[in-house]
């Protein structure tokens, strides 16, 4: 079917409100728009690039938790909590206990991906590995009451309620078949005979119609956006989790849930598929742009300023790789990370903020926190 003639779905009359029916997706998908279709090939292009460039840096799990520090932030901050970035770094005893319920959403969304992705090695994407991750995102967090890692069995919506609902998603009666054509979907490449669909076109598909699903009562925003990085790796368009559309998405608030709507509506998915493709345009160009300074930041630091510390040089080096994981440190924690007394460490700290690596970030005397804020902003910026 081409795009241009897609039927989302219907609205069914209930007692007080209408819920949309989707329509299934497990089909064949033609492109002829030729607009879309270039925009397809830079997005393509751009992925290509993104995953070699990569690929050419060493260490780059170092800079991969905070990749996905900041995707948990802005996926999380859609919708509602108020964690910055910087307070998801610090650690949860070092928060004012008022900021600590974010701070776990956010933490538990990185469990959450963390976990999908070691799954992924033995499961492939279906609703066993998205229950489990939905289970983990809501444990011990806002929602827990809301069945973690089960499919609802009862009506949910969006907006302030059910009679004035902005979108009531289908029955739960439905959920188990949409869910199953969904999961056939994922997979449709190895369907006898092949569906050929491009993959970031079948994404596109893939996250309009789980959150046109919206199979559990909470959480479905960050699943579903958090199924997008799972299917790139999934399908080898990624080797490592580089690229997430929450902070485009995020940017674009509005038009993000207008686009969706629009599907819905009025079977527009030519704007939802245009609107994320220029996302993954821009989210590729803006990776990329950070992993160039990360590595001009890093040779200027490692050939520049570690040198000045001369004997120092070895527990310097293991300390700037800690900081690229994790640039938020106390000297406790430098300590048991490096493995040396914590004068030792306290000292390395010292030269550190001395060079301007580091900066202090509490005025406090004892139990002082330290920020790689350079290094910080980068993400910030990107």
């Amino acid at each position: 079917m081409d795009i241009k003639d897609f039927k989302a779905g219907k609205w069914i009359k209930q007692r007080e409100y209408q819920s949309f029916s989707p329509e299934k997706i497990n089909q064949e998908w033609l492109l002829t728009d030729p607009a879309l279709l270039t925009l397809l090939s830079k997005a393509d292009r751009n992925i290509g690039k993104l995953d070699a460039f990569a690929d050419l840096i060493p260490d780059i799990d170092f800079f991969i938790k905070m990749h996905i520090t900041k995707e948990a932030t802005v996926s999380s901050k859609i919708e509602g909590t108020q964690t910055s970035f910087q307070e998801a770094l610090v650690k949860e005893q070092d928060l004012d206990p008022e900021r600590r319920d974010d701070w776990k959403e956010v933490h538990a969304y990185i469990d959450a991906l963390n976990l999908a992705m070691e799954e992924m090695k033995k499961l492939p994407i279906s609703s066993r590995l998205i229950k489990q991750t939905h289970q983990l995102l809501l444990d011990g967090v806002r929602g827990k009451e809301k069945l973690p890692g089960e499919f609802r069995s009862s009506q949910n919506w969006i907006g302030p309620s059910l009679k004035n609902a902005i979108f009531v998603p289908p029955t739960h009666e439905e959920i188990p078949e949409l869910m199953s054509d969904l999961e056939y979907f994922i997979h449709s490449e190895l369907q006898t005979p092949p569906n050929q669909v491009p993959h970031l076109i079948k994404i596109a598909l893939i996250h309009y119609q789980f959150e046109t699903i919206h199979p559990f009562l909470d959480g479905n925003g960050r699943i579903g956006r958090l199924l997008i990085t799972l299917y790139l790796l999934d399908k080898g368009l990624l080797q490592k989790p580089t690229l997430y559309l929450s902070d485009f998405f995020e940017r674009n608030r509005r038009d993000y849930y207008d686009n969706l709507m629009r599907v819905r509506e009025k079977n527009d998915l030519r704007t939802w598929l245009e609107f994320f493709l220029i996302g993954v345009v821009e989210t590729t160009e803006s990776s990329i742009e950070t992993f160039r300074k990360i590595i001009a930041l890093r040779d200027r630091i490692e050939l520049n300023e570690l040198i000045k510390l001369g004997k120092k040089q070895q527990d310097a080096k293991l300390l700037i790789n800690e900081l690229y994981k994790q640039p938020i440190q106390d000297t406790h924690g430098v300590a048991e990370l490096l493995g040396i007394h914590f004068s030792t460490a306290n000292r390395l700290i010292g030269d550190f903020v001395e060079l301007g690596i580091l900066q202090e970030l509490t005025g406090y005397k004892r139990n002082r926190i330290f920020a790689f804020g350079e290094y910080i902003n980068l993400f910030y910026q990107s």
